[in-house]
């Protein structure tokens, strides 16, 4: 009996042995910059270019070792493309591609490409807010020339991402869906490009609330003091300000104000077609994929995941009719917009700035 189990472990120690050998081959043998563009980009998202130009970046960063069963840098960041972009380290249907990691090593390569990614001088580099006044203005003309809505330097919303339920302040990140969340705000541009990203927040804090943290939304009124005219875009979920337009809810028909909020919304859609594009390259981000990972892990991922979506600069993407199901899923698990509460002064304080927009949006039209 005794002989048996003892076979029995060094049966088990010889396989352990002969998979890790077997998966130190894969590592050492395995060049992914060889796999035709198309399949690259299907298993990793970013181009060829791209991610040897990420690879510059981020693998100084990255942790050295001598051990000769070290893992590549290039093979880390890998690995972690995989995660952000299929929500999981799994072999994909279609494909015999394997990295050669086991699960306990793919963890450890993601908590470190991660924090390499959400390096400050990283952020800084992808994820850039305007702010000279030539840099505002060059984002302002984009926004005018594509849509016709004058002085707009973004257009900002919040989306969930689904998390597991938290150890500590589970109630925090308990949104009006019944699920565990982050509520993350986000700005873009009129690219699509995400020029501000704040995911620390937990899912049961109402947008207008992380606005109002935001040190966005001071330099927004830092500069309507100085004279610039320049404004967000934002849902009735933001407190209308002269630095924050909203739509006019319940505007007569046919009237100036209902061609403001026809204009408002179709402008602020670009932030809607944003989160589908980053939702939809990055799918651990979608609402259904929960992400099994502490919220400020999970934060740091969506960072990346932002990071990510910069740097590949090309929105124009088609996805497959799996993919665009999956997103039809994720607006499904969106908490419903809650209106924000005004809090200062009364509104009628606050609308003489959109008035203006209003009366110029509203001649512009008769003229044309």
């Amino acid at each position: 009996m005794a002989r048996a189990v003892l076979a029995a472990a060094a049966e088990e120690e010889r396989l352990k042995r002969q998979l890790c050998l077997h998966r130190r081959h894969l590592r050492l043998n395995s060049m992914p910059t060889d796999l035709p563009e198309r399949e690259f980009v299907a298993l990793f998202r970013l181009r060829k270019q791209q991610f040897f130009a990420l690879c510059e970046d981020i693998c100084p960063k990255l942790r050295e070792t001598q051990r000769n069963t070290a893992v590549r840098p290039e093979i880390k960041v890998l690995s972690s493309l995989m995660i952000y972009a299929h929500g999981s380290y799994q072999r994909l249907s279609g494909t015999n591609y394997d990295l050669g990691l086991s699960q306990t090593t793919v963890s450890d390569c993601l908590s470190e490409v991660t924090e390499a990614m959400n390096s400050p001088d990283i952020l800084r580099k992808y994820i850039k807010f305007p702010t000279t006044q030539e840099q505002r203005e060059v984002v302002s003309r984009k926004f005018m020339d594509k849509f016709g809505f004058p002085g707009v330097l973004g257009c900002v919303d919040g989306t969930h991402m689904s998390i597991i339920r938290p150890s500590e302040f589970e109630e925090a990140y308990f949104n009006r869906k019944q699920y565990h969340s982050l509520n993350a705000m986000m700005i873009c541009d009129a690219d699509l490009q995400i020029i501000h990203v704040d995911a620390s927040f937990g899912g049961a804090s109402h947008d207008s609330h992380i606005w109002n943290s935001s040190p966005v939304r001071a330099l927004m009124e830092g500069l309507h003091e100085e004279g610039e005219a320049f404004w967000l875009l934002g849902d009735s979920g933001y407190a209308q300000r002269p630095w924050m337009m909203t739509p006019i809810l319940n505007a007569a028909p046919n009237s100036a104000e209902e061609h403001y909020t026809r204009m408002q919304i179709k402008t602020r859609n670009v932030i809607e077609r944003c989160f589908g594009v980053l939702k939809g390259r990055w799918r651990c981000l979608l609402a259904h994929r929960t992400m099994h990972y502490h919220p400020v892990k999970a934060g740091k991922m969506a960072n990346a995941c932002v990071v990510l979506h910069n740097l590949i600069n090309d929105h124009t993407v088609r996805f497959d009719q799996e993919t665009q199901e999956e997103l039809a899923r994720d607006r499904v698990r969106q908490p419903v917009l809650e209106p924000a509460r005004l809090y200062g002064p009364p509104e009628d304080v606050l609308i003489p700035t959109r008035a203006a927009i209003v009366q110029r949006l509203w001649r512009s039209r008769q003229e044309n």
